[in-house]
């Protein structure tokens, strides 16, 4: 045999050898890779994603697009030639698993993490929107979830307004467990609610609920350290002046908190916030306005670029990290706040686009 012919065979056996391997040797990491972008002003599945009732809403135009990644799932091995794959593809980040799925966490533990803070940011999202724009909201604290065989199961529901314990009244979640971290375990407390039936009814009559009861709860020692507690987790929940719904599925995590914000900040006022143009972003935010940072976001700049966007709204703490490798035609626009946010988005509107705020390395 020529030895050209036989080094040639060696050089295909030694390839398709490398090939096995790689499909056999599974690695401890995963994939993540530009996913979708949704209109906020516009529709999915249909349906229109931010629908507001009971309040003069105006047309709008252009594109406020919030941005997701795709993940693999906790469950999928992946092998080595696809890592390789993914390591040397642009669009794509391979990442140690842990980082997606930390402390053996499950895909449907991950999932109904993600759907707690997608429910949690579009709650923020509408607080956020209607302070910017000077509409009074009502917070009050409630009894957000109640801890399976806990002192307080049966006694207590999620839902419930808490207005105060031991006759102090509360006007923040941190209050709750401050009072009730003054007795010892054993001790009972007592808690002036109002059942969440009645909260909601009051809701949805327009009125402030007035119906409380008082019930005592007798505290037990918390398996860490000791201290007393009832078995609650309290939280804040509002009362719109009206309707404001956000409706769009298969989505979760907080990141597009910023972004429904700006949506219905934009169909609440005269003024066309994009003027036509074709705008995404990405970012948490608080009650406050306040905009936080979020991951992959090299991914979401990616995902928006190849949907259409020209500008992309990047939070102040990410955009060191977007800066290192922007897609061609994509500018990124640095935001703190929602307020920021919308300023910057009336100068994408005049085309007065000199003065943007602009993510640097």
């Amino acid at each position: 045999m020529p030895r050209r012919t036989a080094t040639m065979l060696a050089s295909v056996f030694m390839l398709i050898g490398f090939l096995i391997c790689g499909v056999m040797i599974k690695v401890p990491y995963s994939e993540m890779s530009p996913g979708p972008t949704v209109n906020t002003l516009g529709e999915a599945n249909g349906e229109p994603v931010l629908r507001i009732s009971g309040h003069k809403t105006y047309p709008t135009s252009g594109h406020l697009n919030m941005t997701t990644v795709r993940v693999t799932g906790a469950d999928y091995d992946m092998n080595l030639l696809e890592a390789v794959f993914g390591w040397i593809s642009h669009d794509n980040i391979v990442v140690p698993h842990e980082n997606l799925y930390p402390d053996g966490k499950t895909e449907e533990q991950s999932t109904q993490e993600n759907a707690e803070e997608f429910s949690q940011s579009q709650e923020s999202a509408k607080v956020a929107a209607l302070k910017e724009l000077g509409i009074p909201v009502t917070a009050r604290v409630v009894v957000g979830s109640v801890v399976k065989d806990s002192p307080s199961e049966g006694r207590l529901h999620a839902g419930d307004v808490i207005r105060a314990v031991d006759g102090t009244p509360v006007k923040a979640p941190a209050d709750v467990a401050e009072l009730v971290t003054k007795h010892k375990a054993g001790e009972k407390v007592e808690f002036t609610i109002v059942p969440a039936k009645e909260a909601e009814a009051a809701e949805k009559a327009g009125r402030e609920p007035t119906a409380t009861e008082k019930v005592v709860i007798t505290t037990r020692a918390a398996e860490d350290d000791g201290h007393a507690i009832v078995g609650i987790r309290a939280a804040t929940d509002h009362t719109f002046p009206f309707q404001v719904d956000i409706e769009l599925a298969d989505v979760g995590g907080p990141s597009a908190g910023l972004m429904f914000a700006l949506g219905i900040v934009d169909k609440l006022t005269p003024q066309d916030l994009t003027g036509g143009r074709f705008v995404a972003g990405t970012g948490t935010i608080d009650d406050a306005g306040k905009v936080g940072p979020i991951g992959g976001i090299q991914m979401k700049t990616i995902g928006a670029r190849n949907a259409g966007a020209r500008y992309f709204l990047t939070p102040a703490d990410n955009c060191s990290s977007a800066a290192r490798d922007v897609p061609d035609g994509l500018t990124l626009v640095k935001v703190d706040t929602i307020h920021d946010a919308r300023k910057s988005l009336e100068k994408i509107a005049k085309g007065e686009t000199s003065g943007l705020p602009q993510c640097t390395r």
